[in-house]
């Protein structure tokens, strides 16, 4: 959605030269150019930082308006405007003139009428609108997509949108601002409101009331004194709330091309500059598309300060403001540092602290009132399975939040916690976090399932740019211009010696946790716009969100682990561990070798048995690396071995010995935990255990499969595997006729392309030739070259060649598809899934070649990997509100891959593999038919 900003002139230009009261910059002959500066650095924060589609500024006509037809005295007691602020009109317009942004100015309407009909027109045309004043008048004006900017503090700009204006003015609808403002009066305008009622009672008025003529209906209601006030004002408070109504209908002509935002006229901006001695800003310049000139010395230099006080959209310094302009469509990866940024200790806040069963209930209508609420958990630890609450902070405001410490014991923090338990279970309430399937599995724990929206600030993030930091601290930082504090200022460094939330003072967590939901609160908006913007929201809101409660509700449930069994097979590893260690120092000749030493290794294999090296490590020492022994292999019977002891080694250490450890003691089952933005295709990671990870190629590797096993005798494991789906995915993509037909066929499309490439009827391929083009047809995927592929298959590089070479003979779609994609991310910078993942190839156009050449078959692979990814995830999303919608007993465990696996009680089997089958099937639309293989067991290999 394009995003058109609307500018309040006079409203800035005073605030400009008020910002710089104290402090006021002049030239060297002495005119004050503080307005002018203040309201040209605005402009420019907010075209390099917000990147406006449409922007228009509006100004106040000369003469008098309507409001002064319909009431006389109407601003009868403003000051004369200071000559300051006269003399910098003219010279603000040339500005805006300069970077071709239009002016309107309407007799006898304010610049608010004016902005106010172009919002509302422009909403209709399907623009978000930001209105940038500091008048609170236009609260009126909000809606789902108009939004005030107001200029704050510490060089920030806050936004408010409904939820704010709800919260702020404790009505339902933005236009009941009307109301409040009508009560409260307005005496800057010198407009009558009812004596004696301020902002604090024309707020609970009209959240009582609903309006003036309800209140005026109702004056019976009031205590005496105040229904004394407002029977006395009742003749004037209609008059008053037309004067405070801002008019949308102002009869006026705007174009959106005259709008749109253009190169401006830097030629014309140097030449202003250099007249007002713009030093600071003339660098920036070529940011806009001008040349940098030499800029001119002033005879006087500005002050030091000037250059930040009135950066609205976070203090930029020239370099970071030169960045900002030339920013690409999608969010760069945030920097890891950040100058000047502000802290807690510099910025405004108020965080309260909820200690009694009145501030829980105050909070929890707090809550309720507001459009959404951001929350976040602090726990003892970060595994949340094996975790107690410490405390819960909430935010629904900029600089505002509450930190709700939780009492020890499961029973009577539930307790304390049931006035908060609605709102988190309530479905029409979004929520906001920060990896919030993390409180989400905390709050399991407690009773309390979190449903609704969710805008998960770290997924958020993850779509704009993948392979990016999305940690809090360097997402404000980047976009807040905000430095967090730390936790490790709370329990220290990572480590044995590190301490836990629950021994942190209570101000102190207070603070930190109360911060933490208001920065997440502060990202939402401007991450949301960024999704909008680049077109990623529907992936978002169709696929990453709504597997958030697919993940929690897979790592809550868990998966049963057969420990008896793993202590076994345990024993045969160390014997055959122990059989291999005797071999390989046979073969090398050395009896005291250690196996496990780099060092030793490679004297034995390069310096005694004399195979040829490759390279050295940092050291000096002969790399003994996995890719190196492959390269190896054939060499030497010790190659072999030693592939082999490390196979063993690596699946004893990593699963065998470790997957009876991470056994929940509380559950008895193992409760992994599943990374939605960790890989950059869109694919899902697992860690403790790493699903991933687990061997199936070879026997010893299919055996810790063996070991999950249904939750009880009751249950059987139902494995659902996609059949070639990456394959499938490039006949879709490639539209390549001959690979359509063949998966439109069901026919073996190894055999299929084998049968082609070596001119052999179907039947009559062997395995030898089905294995090649098995290997081609997943090897041109990755973008696999002859030398690669003739490593694979060890045959010439000439038969790779000729092997490569008569596949896309055979599928000249797919090569056409390859060479499209290339060309697309070099002139894009991206690629893109079927669902609209994006993928950014920053080194596509690169002069090195090993980096445009991995960047390359990253153009060729990322759309089928990212896409598959994105077929698995909704069909997961499916199956997993099938089994809730049909309240079923069965529950999705695992996924690995292409594979879904879930625990299946028995009466519900039938039912559920039917439903999952179709579900998987039927994930996405594709030219040639999806299609899932399942197969039930006792335990995962079985049923695998």
């Amino acid at each position: 959605m394009n995003k058109f900003f609307l500018i309040d002139g006079h409203a800035m230009i005073y605030r400009a030269y008020y910002a710089f009261i104290k402090r006021p910059i002049t030239t060297s002959t002495g005119v004050d150019t503080s307005a002018i500066f203040g309201f040209t650095r605005l402009l420019m924060d907010l075209l390099a930082q917000e990147k406006p589609s449409h922007l228009m500024v509006a100004f106040d006509p000369g003469g008098k308006t309507f409001r002064h037809e319909k009431y006389s005295l109407y601003k009868a007691n403003r000051q004369e405007t200071p000559d300051v602020i006269k003399q910098s009109l003219p010279v603000v317009k040339e500005i805006l003139a300069a970077f071709r942004v239009p002016v309107l100015t309407i007799p006898g309407y304010e610049a608010d009428d004016v902005i106010g009909t172009i919002a509302k027109q422009a909403e209709q045309k399907g623009y978000e609108v930001f209105m940038i004043t500091p008048d609170k008048d236009y609260g009126q004006l909000v809606s789902d997509h108009i939004f005030v900017c107001k200029p704050a503090q510490a060089g920030h700009m806050e936004r408010i949108g409904v939820p704010e204006i709800r919260n702020r003015y404790h009505v339902e609808r933005p236009e009941q601002v009307i109301d409040v403002l009508t009560l409260w009066g307005d005496a800057s305008d010198n407009v009558p409101g009812v004596d004696g009622v301020g902002e604090v009672r024309a707020k609970k008025l009209i959240a009582e009331f609903g309006s003036i003529e309800n209140l005026l209906q109702h004056t019976g209601q009031l205590p005496e004194q105040q229904r004394a006030a407002v029977e006395a004002a009742r003749a004037q408070l209609p008059l008053s709330k037309e004067l405070i109504t801002i008019d949308t209908h102002v009869p006026l002509e705007w174009s959106e091309d005259d709008a749109a935002v253009c190169r401006p006229d830097t030629q014309r901006l140097r030449e202003l500059f250099s007249q007002y001695e713009f030093a600071s800003l003339m660098p920036l310049l070529p940011a806009f598309g001008g040349e940098q000139p030499a800029p001119p010395a002033p005879a006087k230099p500005m002050p030091p300060a000037s250059n930040q006080q009135l950066s609205l959209f976070g203090a930029a310094p020239a370099e970071m403001l030169s960045a900002a302009a030339n920013h690409a469509a999608i969010a760069d990866t945030p920097p890891a540092a950040v100058p000047d940024c502000a802290t807690i200790a510099d910025t405004p806040h108020h965080y309260r602290i909820v200690q009694s069963e009145e501030e829980i209930t105050a909070l929890a209508q707090a809550l309720q009132a507001a459009g959404a609420f951001c929350f976040d958990t602090e726990t003892t630890g970060i595994e949340p399975m094996q975790s107690e609450l410490v405390g819960l902070s909430f935010s629904i405001a900029t600089h505002e939040g509450w930190y709700v410490p939780v009492p020890t014991g499961r029973e009577t923090a539930k307790q304390w916690l049931q006035p908060l338990k609605p709102l988190l279970e309530q479905a029409d309430k979004p929520k906001i976090g920060q990896n919030i399937k993390f409180d989400i599995l905390m709050l399991k724990q407690y009773g309390i399932e979190v449903q609704g929206f969710l805008y998960d600030t770290m997924l958020m993030h993850y779509l704009l740019d993948p392979e990016s930091s999305h940690n809090m601290t360097a997402l404000s930082r980047f976009y807040l211009h905000y430095q967090p504090v730390e936790i490790e200022e709370l329990i220290g460094k990572r480590g044995v010696r590190q301490g836990s939330m629950a021994q942190v003072p209570l101000e102190k967590i207070a603070e930190y946790a109360a911060e933490d939901a208001d920065v997440t609160w502060q990202l939402k908006p401007l991450l949301e716009k960024e999704l909008v913007k680049n077109n990623l929201f529907e992936l978002y809101k169709t696929i990453e969100m709504p597997l958030v409660y697919v993940l929690a509700g897979m790592e809550f449930e868990g998966v049963n682990i057969d420990v008896p069994a793993l202590h076994e097979y345990g024993k045969e590893l160390q014997a055959q561990l122990q059989a291999l260690d005797r071999e390989i120092k046979e073969l090398a000749g050395v009896p005291e070798l250690n196996i496990s030493s780099p060092k030793q290794l490679g004297a034995v294999l390069f310096d005694k048995l004399q195979l040829p090296s490759q390279k050295k490590t940092r050291t000096k020492q002969y790399s003994t690396d996995e890719k190196t022994l492959q390269a190896l292999t054939g060499s030497h019977p010790i190659i072999a071995k030693i592939l082999a002891f490390r196979s063993l080694h690596k699946l004893l250490s990593g699963y065998v010995e470790t997957l009876p450890e991470m056994v929940n003691k509380r559950t008895g089952k193992i409760h992994t935990t599943y990374n939605q933005f960790i890989t950059s295709t869109g694919r899902l990671s697992s860690n403790n255990p790493n699903l991933q990870n687990i061997p199936i190629r070879d026997e010893n590797g299919r055996e810790i499969r063996k070991a999950f096993i249904a939750s009880d005798a009751q249950h059987v494991l139902l494995s659902v595997d996609y059949s070639q789906i990456e394959l499938r995915l490039m006949a879709h993509l490639s539209e390549d006729p001959n690979m359509l037909d063949a998966f439109r066929r069901n026919e073996d499309i190894h055999a299929a392309t084998a049968a082609k490439i070596f001119h052999e009827p179907i039947e009559k391929v062997t395995r030898e030739q089905r294995r090649q083009a098995k290997t081609a047809n997943f090897g041109i995927i990755y973008g696999i070259s002859h030398f690669g592929l003739a490593q694979q298959l060890q045959v010439p590089r000439e038969e790779a060649r000729k092997l490569i070479d008569g596949y896309f003979a055979t599928y000249p779609g797919v090569k056409s598809y390859m060479e499209k994609a290339i060309a697309a991310a070099e002139q894009q910078g991206y690629v893109s899934t079927i669902f609209g993942r994006i993928r950014k190839l920053r080194d596509i156009n690169t002069r090195n070649m090993t980096l445009r050449g991995y960047a390359q078959r990253n153009a060729i692979n990322a759309p089928i990997q990212g896409s598959a990814a994105d077929i698995i995830k909704i069909a997961m999303i499916r199956v997993y509100e099938q089994l809730q919608r049909r309240c079923l007993q069965s529950r999705l465990i695992l996924q690995v891959h292409d594979e879904l696996v879930l625990d299946v009680y028995l009466p519900e089997l039938e039912e559920v593999k039917q439903m999952v089958q179709y579900e998987m099937e039927n994930a996405a639309p594709l030219r040639v038919p999806l299609l899932a293989e399942m197969g039930t067991g006792n335990n995962w290999l079985e049923a695998h």
